[in-house]
């Protein structure tokens, strides 16, 4: 295997580190917003998404090259689907592997942002989010997310997934009642931070089943207004080489 085609544990180890640096963005920057603006919501949430979209650029280029830089099972389950009639994109095994390595990546993301801030390493979120608005919400946002990952995929214009991508998620942050989560492995991690971005493990199951719902809507409308063949999403978030290990 040459060295431009990076092996499953590689890819497993840029998804885990990929995902629990973002949770750790997400949710340190949401600890930080709290403590710098106490008593200014819309403060707060401003300083969230500034961080988490500036934060999720940088790791697309960073771990793109190496993994596709998921980070999210919404994005690798609709990978492995698109790809399945054209044999592309992630095997059945390899999404397994890469949702497994988003969801512990996600849950060591929260810890961290925890003790970074000298909070008890283990908690579990007391804030309950789950209403028809909220549930909506996330169907919007993942919809929106898949239906532009394979889009760029399918247009050639992958080169933009790390500034379009970024912006699609600081955009729905403010435009979602639910703030965009749209990440089913970070709503996981989510649940072990009671802070500004956590989430009650009562709400989580609620907004992942909304989440991969709006996957299927947004492969859906790629389908519909991208009729070619399809582009697999791990040569769409950051394209990079990959053969099967």
């Amino acid at each position: 295997m040459s060295a431009s085609a990076p092996t499953l544990a590689r890819r497993m180890a840029a998804e885990a580190v990929g995902s629990a640096t973002l949770v750790a963005i997400v949710a340190g920057s949401g600890i930080a917003a709290q403590r710098l603006s106490p008593n200014d919501i819309g403060i707060q949430l401003f300083e969230n998404s500034t961080a988490t979209v500036l934060g999720l650029a940088v790791l697309i280029v960073l771990f793109g090259p190496v993994s596709g830089a998921h980070f999210n099972p919404a994005v690798s389950l609709a990978d492995w689907l698109a790809g399945r009639r054209h044999s592309t994109g992630l095997t059945g095994a390899e999404t397994a592997a890469y949702i497994t390595a988003q969801t512990f990546g996600a849950i060591a993301g929260a810890v961290l942002a925890n003790l970074m801030f000298n909070l008890p390493a283990a908690q579990i979120s007391t804030h309950h989010r789950v209403d028809a608005g909220h549930l909506l919400g996330e169907v919007v946002a993942t919809a929106g997310l898949i239906a532009l990952i394979f889009a760029l995929a399918r247009t050639g214009r992958t080169a933009l997934a790390p500034t379009a991508v970024a912006a699609w998620i600081g955009a729905a942050y403010w435009f979602t009642s639910s703030t965009s989560f749209a990440n089913p492995a970070v709503t996981v991690g989510r649940m072990f931070t009671d802070t500004f971005a956590g989430i009650a493990p009562t709400s989580a199951p609620g907004f992942i089943a909304a989440q991969l719902f709006g996957a299927l809507i947004g492969l859906g409308l790629v389908a519909l207004l991208y009729p070619s063949a399809p582009t697999p999403a791990d040569d769409v978030v950051m394209p990079h080489s990959h053969t099967p290990d």
